[in-house]
Formats: structure tokens, C-alpha cells, sequence
């Protein structure tokens, strides 16, 4: 099954949904971060959400970023997605290693433990929307849909999961995010509500050989289902040597100058793609002169 997206709404309008498998997405960041199994699920969750959510811009040159910062040892977590579902991400501990839980399940609640959710929209606004809430479990799914409740005032479900291989790389991956327009009748909400507390783990049902419409067509059973468009999500860095050079440039004037008295070259590592980008001296005294 390939990447994919599906947006659409269900109930005469009163909701709607994006639904994704976002397999290749997560393998390609475990493979660019070698990350251990649970921080690729962490990582995995996020990258999903950041598609999925990125993909509701309005414009094309909309950036949303979603950063957890927690006390767990995973060390925090950063995503950034645009409107194409073009995601990039990393952990600040890509190795974390921990017991599995109770449940016999990766541990990313304890692996994230307390801290915060931020939501950063840049809109073309002059300042980004900044929406944050405390994360609730660490669970990420759960995290976003106390974000959504709160921050956003907007009633959401969200659902995430990323299951692993035996040899570590990604089986699964995908989630979804339902929401609830104002206008919802009760007894749908009443409906959905008991639909979704005996749903599966979305994991499961993709190891089933579920697909997203599959799995959308069994949410809304008995209600009219409008399938909008589908949007292809993708690990995307959009690092440029051009780009690096201007922010080490940004550093400032006595940084740039004990770096040329170092009569060395220097490398600058993109933590997003993990490619490194070499500046000669010349390259370095060539910053200066443009400060």
C-alpha cells in the first residue's frame, strides 16, 4: 500500500476526516536518523499528524511545525509539514531505548513523560500562530486531541500508530483526525462516540490489509461519505547549501572571525536530513564581508 491521504466529510457535512498510511514517510526518517524502535514511533506518530494537519493549509507556502518539549528521555521532538504533505522531522534522542509497557507495547508515554505541545502556523501573517498545550499522556494521538479541544476550541478524534518489523524497520504506519463541525447533531456525536471507543488500534486494522477507505467506510457505516481528494505525503527536506550559508552568515560578525582564526574548514549538519555541508575559509572570510 502505497502513502496516501484522504480527506473528505461524512454526515451531511457535519464531519470531517483525514485518514493516512504514511509507511514510507516514517521508514525513510528512520532510515535518514537510524532512530531506535521507539523513537521511531514517536517520531513516526508526529510525522503522520504533521502531514495530515499540514495538509488542511489553505495556502501553498503555509508551514505548520508541531514541537514537543518533555522531560522523558526521547529529549523532545520537531516536526514541520507544508500544505503538499511534505514532511521533515527529528528527535533530540534518536537512540532512546526503554521496557516495553504494560501492555507489552512500545513505552512512548514514558519515553516523552510531561511537557508541552507546541502548534506553529505560519500563515504569511506577520507573526506565526502559536497554540500549545500540555501534553496528557504522551501518547501524541491523545496530545493533539486535548491540543484541538483547548487551544482550538474544535472537537477532534485523533488516532495515530506506527508498528514495528522484527528487524526494527516500519510494517505500519498512519492515523487519522475526525472532527466535529458545530452544527453536529447530538445523536450523531452520541454515535461516533461509542464507534470510536471499541475501535481498534489503527495499526491493527492496516495489518489486517485495511485501507484508509476501509477504515473510513467502517467509522461512518450508515452515513453518506464525500471523498474531497487525496494528497500523497512524503519525507521532504527542503536544506540547500544556499540556505545553510545564509544561517551560518546569521551568526553573527565575532562568531564567523574566530572561525577563520581556526584556519579551518567548518561542516554544518541539517538535523532534519542528516547531510553535511562543508565552507572553506574563503567561503567563511566571503560571509564576513557581506555582513
Amino acid at each position: 500500500m502505497n502513502d496516501i491521504i484522504l480527506r473528505g466529510t461524512a454526515a451531511d457535512s457535519q464531519i470531517r476526516f483525514f485518514c493516512a498510511y504514511t509507511r514510507e514517510t516514517v521508514e525513510k526518517a528512520r532510515q535518514i536518523h537510524n532512530t531506535s524502535p521507539i523513537a521511531t514511533a514517536a517520531l513516526g506518530r508526529l510525522l503522520t499528524a504533521g502531514a495530515i494537519m499540514g495538509s488542511m493549509g489553505k495556502n501553498a507556502s503555509d508551514i505548520l511545525t508541531l514541537q514537543i518539549q518533555c522531560s522523558g528521555p526521547i529529549g523532545g521532538l520537531i516536526v514541520t509539514a507544508n500544505a503538499k504533505a511534505q514532511v521533515k522531522g527529528y528527535v533530540n534522542n534518536p537512540n532512546v531505548m526503554l521496557p516495553p509497557s504494560p501492555k507489552g507495547k512500545l513505552d512512548i508515554g514514558k519515553a516523552l513523560d510531561s511537557g508541552i505541545l507546541s502548534v506553529i502556523k505560519d500563515i504569511g501573517l506577520k507573526e506565526p500562530y502559536v497554540g500549545q498545550s500540555n501534553l496528557v499522556s504522551g501518547e501524541i494521538a491523545e496530545d493533539l486531541t486535548y491540543y484541538f479541544a483547548t487551544s482550538e476550541q474544535i472537537p477532534t478524534s485523533v488516532a495515530l500508530g506506527v508498528l514495528m518489523e522484527k528487524n526494527n524497520t516500519v510494517k505500519h504506519s498512519g492515523g487519522f483526525i475526525i472532527q466535529l463541525m458545530p452544527f453536529a447533531e447530538e445523536n450523531l456525536i452520541s454515535t461516533l462516540e461509542k464507534r470510536l471507543a471499541s475501535f481498534s488500534s489503527i495499526t491493527a486494522l492496516f495489518d489486517q490489509g485495511m485501507t484508509p477507505e476501509n477504515i473510513i467506510n467502517q467509522l461512518f457505516e450508515g452515513y453518506d461519505i464525500n471523498l474531497t481528494d487525496t494528497v500523497t505525503p512524503s519525507y521532504h527536506c527542503d536544506c540547500s547549501k544556499e540556505r545553510v550559508y545564509k544561517a551560518v552568515m546569521s551568526i553573527g560578525k565575532k562568531e564567523i572571525e574566530e572561525m577563520i582564526a581556526d584556519n579551518e574548514p567548518i561542516e554544518v549538519n541539517c538535523h532534519f536530513c542528516n547531510k553535511n555541508y562543508l565552507f572553506s575559509v574563503d567561503e567563511l572570510k566571503k560571509m564576513l564581508s557581506q555582513q
